[in-house]
């Protein structure tokens, strides 16, 4: 159930990169946190260059720096994954970046929002994952 906002410079990319870089992220939900193949729900929002301020290396290890193809990859989801998961979750979408889109690691910036299944609706005014959960209580 991830729903994922993907932010990016505008002109950064076309519309067959922005489904290659969705796919990324997707493939590597699937593999890391379990989902459903189908559970598919992306948004790719772009911004102006000079609507987006960031240090260059905050946290970065070594001497990388952020770039103008900066990416911020929001992903809310609901809790239960493990660290373990996250970390893998991360890497794997990093790694998946940098080799479908030449986008450099240090400026895939990704967080995680967890929210509980009452929280969410895919529709028709319905709390469909609470009624799958009421199955099982």
């Amino acid at each position: 159930m991830p729903f994922v906002q993907i932010y990016y410079r505008e002109g950064l990319l076309n519309k067959e990169e922005l489904k290659r870089g969705s796919n990324c992220i997707h493939y590597s939900l699937i593999e890391h946190f379990n989902i459903p193949e189908d559970d598919y729900f992306h948004m790719c929002l772009p911004y102006p260059s000079n609507h987006f301020f960031y240090d260059p290396d905050y946290l970065l290890e070594g001497d990388n720096k952020r770039s103008d193809k900066i990416m911020h990859i929001s992903i809310t989801c609901a809790s239960g994954r493990t660290i373990n998961q996250k970390r893998k979750l991360y890497h794997s979408i990093g790694e998946a970046i940098h080799q479908h889109l030449n986008i450099s690691k240090a400026d895939i910036f990704i967080t995680l929002n967890e929210s509980s299944v009452e929280n969410w609706s895919f529709g028709q005014g319905i709390a469909q994952m609470i009624k799958m959960t009421e199955g099982r209580e």
